[in-house]
């Protein structure tokens, strides 16, 4: 583009008439129709969509500023007559149409965003997802394009589960997405919480089809039917099936990308066996696997526990959950849960055997049951969690790039013999790295600056970035920068004969002070509560709150419409008034001490209350 300017700029005078009429200039053309596309991408970057992006007065300055150049040649008036000098001054004047974009700029010199995480969570998260390169929106709601750097974070995360599924006997598989009204009806407690949110085909072309047929909100009534055939002895068990796919819930409230959306990636586990007991064991199986996503790879401390009444998944026995906190907003959010079906499904499908116990060889036995499912939900939590107003912060565990090497310190007066050296280096520190298991990756282009490179990987959130130059090579030694450092002076030196050991040491530190100052700011807000009185305050504060509870659903919507009430006429962090609802009744046991036996809930009679439930306002 700068050539495309300077050009335009050395153009002859004589090049605007010949022959008494005026001709395109096509250098300057070309000059403005490169500065149109750069700002069409940039703002495509921010999260705006085409439409919005049309709609820019920047953009709207720059496309008939083009067609003003386009037109150059339409007029038949002799040349003298042409105000040239007004034209020119005129032309000069235009490109402060894109004053505002550049004021964005300088907004966020040095990198970042322009909205703070701090003052309006929801658009400092839109920008970020977009800078970030992320997501892309489209043009059906609550659907949106994960872009490659989004879908790397989805493969570590499937990568890592699926290998740990596999090694306590899980296989995969896929089951169509179509599933046909007469198996979700089967089970009406399930079909009913699904119905307002369950997408039909009821035509193809101008016809319609005979039974409508529901696209795939979750697998259980698609999978059951057919173990009803698989299952004939209870040798035929245990079945222990997974399938990564994607699921529609057709949402009617605001979507949100990655943590709430109308179509998601998720996993989803079904599985089968003849006795109670394996399959219970297996339910907390998985739920600490889910829970070692969050802790191991997102740097995200959950609260593992079991769902009350009120939110266990339809059809299920009892429903275990992962719960996150978000700091930002103070809100809690399920991050995956894992459910005992009992034997509800395997008696509405059949799915049953001769009791081997049973002598007379008559007895029948239903199948004990559980599902367990992980959604891209994931990546949204852990950009909440730590993302900052330089944009994204991934923790390396999870990053499709755990490492950027940057050359730096190449001047004009530089010797070929410098650049190769450095250039030689780079890349051997590139392959080392890649060769130890670190996803490393070289940016060795010339076209940008290291500054633009350094303020581009940052928004990307890249944990680690090595810095090396033709000093830095003559002392042995090389500059690390970690993300979550925000001052840019604080970086580490490591040394060429340790790099991969160096490296590899910072990201275990990286991953460590993240999960740590995660821990630290959910615990902070995490308050043990007796007495009614004390419940709305602290949670209007943004905690979670820790309160003796009965546990029925009836209490609970009264927590939950009371608290809103108490909301209504007070600042509440977040700012977002609704009423708190039960997160989990936590299973560690520091979560269940000096529990009083008087449920919170005023007018409750219950006097024999165990131990704490979680609760919070939740996405």
């Amino acid at each position: 583009m700068f050539a495309a300017r300077l050009q335009a700029a050395a153009a002859p005078a004589g090049i605007w008439h010949r022959a008494e009429k005026r001709v395109v200039d096509e250098a300057a053309v070309q000059a403005v129709s490169d500065e149109l596309r750069a700002l069409k991408e940039k703002l495509k970057k921010e999260g705006k969509s085409s439409k919005e992006v049309n709609d820019t007065p920047e953009v709207a300055a720059l496309v008939a500023k083009l067609k003003a150049l386009k037109a150059g040649g339409a007029s038949e008036a002799p040349a003298e007559k042409e105000e040239k000098p007004k034209k020119e001054k005129k032309e000069k004047a235009k490109p402060e149409a894109v004053a505002p974009v550049e004021k964005a700029k300088q907004q966020v010199k040095g990198g970042g965003l322009v909205n703070k995480k701090a003052e309006n969570v929801p658009d400092w998260y839109a920008e970020v997802i977009g800078k970030g390169e992320l997501i892309e929106k489209y043009p059906v709601k609550g659907c949106f394009i994960l872009r490659p750097w989004a879908y790397k974070l989805w493969e570590q995360v499937q990568g890592w589960l699926d290998k740990r599924i596999k090694e306590i006997g899980v296989e995969n598989c896929y089951f169509p997405m179509f599933i046909p009204k007469c198996y979700m009806e089967k089970e009406s407690d399930h079909l009913d919480d699904f119905a307002p949110e369950l997408a039909m085909v009821t035509k193809f072309g101008n016809e319609d089809i005979d039974e409508p047929v529901a696209i795939r909100p979750t697998s259980e009534t698609a999978m059951y039917a057919a173990y009803s055939d698989w299952v004939q002895s209870h040798r035929d068990l245990p079945i222990k099936l997974n399938q990564w796919c994607s699921v529609v819930r057709w949402e009617v409230k605001q979507t949100t990308p990655f943590l709430r959306t109308r179509e998601f990636l998720w996993q989803e586990g079904h599985t089968a066996f003849a006795e109670k007991a394996p399959a219970e064991a297996e339910v907390l199986a998985i739920l600490e696997l889910y829970a070692r996503v969050y802790e191991e790879l997102l740097a995200v401390p959950v609260v593992r526990g079991t769902k009350t009444k009120a939110e266990t998944f339809p059809g299920a026995d009892y429903t275990t959950t992962v719960e996150a906190f978000i700091p930002a907003t103070g809100r809690a959010i399920q991050g995956a849960t894992s459910h005992h079906l009992g034997q509800n499904f395997s008696k509405m499908f059949e799915i049953q055997f001769q009791d081997p116990k049973d002598e007379s060889g008559k007895g029948i036995e239903h199948a004990y049951q559980n599902s367990w499912g992980l959604t891209q939900r994931v990546i949204g939590v852990m950009v909440m969690v730590h993302g900052d107003d330089k944009g994204l912060v991934l923790p390396p565990n999870v990053a499709g790039i755990q490492v950027v090497i940057v050359p730096v310190g190449i001047k004009a007066t530089s010797t070929e013999e410098e650049k190769t050296t450095l250039k030689r280096v780079s890349e051997e520190y590139e392959k080392m790295l890649q060769d130890a298991g670190v996803r490393a990756f070289l940016d060795g282009d010339n076209v940008n600056s290291p500054g633009w490179k350094f303020n581009q990987w940052e928004m990307k959130g890249v944990p680690l970035r090595i810095e090396l130059g033709p000093n830095d090579i003559a002392k042995g030694q090389f500059m690390m920068a970690r993300r979550h450092v925000l001052d840019p002076k604080e970086k580490l030196v490591g040394r060429h004969d340790s790099v991969v050991e160096d490296v590899k040491r910072t990201l275990d530190e990286i991953h460590q002070a993240l999960y740590g100052k995660a821990l630290k700011e959910r615990d902070e807000r995490l308050a043990s509560v007796d007495e009614w009185k004390d419940f709305s305050p602290n949670l209007n504060a943004g905690k979670l709150v820790l309160i003796p509870f009965c546990g029925e659903k009836e209490c609970e919507e009264k927590i939950k419409e009371k608290s809103k009430e108490e909301a209504q006429e007070v600042e509440v962090a977040g700012g977002l008034k609704m009423g708190a609802k039960s997160l989990c009744i936590p299973h560690e046991e520091k979560y269940k001490k000096d529990c009083p036996t008087k449920c919170i809930c005023p007018d409750c009679p219950c006097n024999n209350v165990k131990q704490r439930t979680l609760f919070g306002r939740s996405y």
